[in-house]
């Protein structure tokens, strides 16, 4: 069996299951956090805290992987996951706003290690088959698209009814079923050992070529735009009087349109390339916030939302596939490790400012304050098309 029809299904499993943790979060967190938080406005901290600790441990988690190899280090972080779900629970029941933040902070320390499962499929692949693999894992989000917010909702009041209590305690079961999958792994480690003996640019060698700057930028702006509408989208529908099933019903949408399209996104890339798909994700997203400040009824959430899940796919897809070109083997685990540490700088600012520009400005504001972000990876992507074109012609 190769290494594509054996692993990528594990990794796309595994990738639903810690997807599906984390839209149960995107979900509840902000309404745990303004239930428990005495200062309403840090009510997206928790969120924002999961986000930090992605940020903070993905240059360690690269490290670890370098060291010891992706399937141990996927299975050691899983302790997080779990140790992570029982804190958030208990401190539900008890009430301890930052307790809660802990807990989903160590939920965070898996989710980066997590990120990893993109990379971990295009490493284990052939370069021809690199963006098809890296899409197929992102769609193991579909599952978490019916799984995360149902999770959510039909878990709401079953502690007693103390809200979300249950819903935390129920990730246990799925990051159980996670490390369960990971056991079946079978990465090509050993065909690499002479790795180490390659010469090895550096970083700052790597960084600095067109395609890898563009995207980072793009990965970056990308998921930070769909981070701080997503994160101030439960806290705007509450503010408008919706009910959590609606807010459950937004966001299953939304993570399904992050995801769905992964199935195809990876052959529109082989035969449009990168850059034409990740200016459609950009417009995409211009689109997101034309709809969200022209209403805010049920319907408007709804497609704005879909049209957010989608630009994040184009965008996100295309600047992973566009990063992988820019590297050679050898050197992977301190680019990609770069790139993470860069996307979830910007991911956990983007969650922490959108519950405050939420509180204290609107939801107008909001939207507003993404156009810069989607005017500078629209301008990056038009650039890289200018440069690439002059290249050619030189050529």
């Amino acid at each position: 069996m190769s290494s594509f029809s054996h692993n990528v299904p594990v990794l796309a499993f595994c990738q639903a299951m810690s997807m599906s943790g984390a839209s149960l979060m995107v979900a509840s967190a902000a309404l745990v956090g303004l239930e428990l938080a005495e200062d309403k406005s840090l009510s997206t901290l928790p969120l924002a805290a999961m986000f930090i600790s992605i940020m903070l441990t993905s240059i360690p988690a690269a490290m670890l992987m370098n060291k010891i190899g992706r399937k141990a280090s996927f299975l050691f972080a899983s302790l997080f996951a779990l140790s992570g779900a029982v804190l958030s629970s208990w401190s539900i029941l008890q009430h301890e706003f930052w307790g809660f933040v802990a807990g989903v902070s160590l939920i965070g320390v898996f989710n980066s290690f997590a990120n990893y499962y993109r990379f971990t499929a295009a490493d284990a692949v052939d370069f021809d088959h690199k963006s098809r693999a890296i899409s197929y894992v992102l769609a193991g989000g579909v599952l978490a698209a019916v799984i995360g917010p149902n999770l959510a909702s039909y878990t709401h009041d079953s502690f007693n009814g103390v809200a979300f209590a249950g819903s935390y305690a129920s990730l246990v079961i799925l990051y159980l079923m996670s490390v369960m999958a990971l056991s079946f792994l079978k990465l090509p480690e050993a065909e690499h050992k002479d790795e180490k003996l390659q010469v090895q640019r550096s970083l700052i060698e790597i960084v600095t070529q067109p395609a890898c700057i563009v995207a980072i930028i793009c990965g970056m702006l990308g998921y930070g735009v769909m981070s701080f509408v997503m994160t101030a989208t439960p806290l705007a529908m509450n503010h408008h009087s919706h009910d959590f099933s609606d807010t459950s019903f937004v966001i299953q949408w939304h993570v399904l349109a992050m995801f769905a399209p992964s199935f195809f996104t990876g052959s529109i890339i082989r035969k449009v390339g990168e850059l034409k798909v990740m200016f459609s994700g950009v417009l995409l997203g211009f689109t997101c916030v034309f709809v969200n400040l022209t209403g805010s009824t049920i319907t408007h959430f709804w497609l704005a939302l879909v049209l957010l899940g989608l630009s994040w796919n184009f965008i996100f897809v295309g600047a992973t596939s566009l990063l992988t070109q820019t590297y050679h083997r050898a050197e992977r685990f301190k680019v990609q490790a770069l790139n993470d540490f860069i996307v979830f700088s910007v991911v956990a600012f983007a969650s922490l400012s959108a519950g405050y520009l939420q509180f204290h400005y609107g939801w107008k504001s909001v939207n507003l304050g993404v156009l810069p972000l989607l005017m500078i990876a629209l301008s990056s992507i038009v650039y890289l098309m200018i440069y690439t074109k002059k290249n050619q012609f030189a050529r």
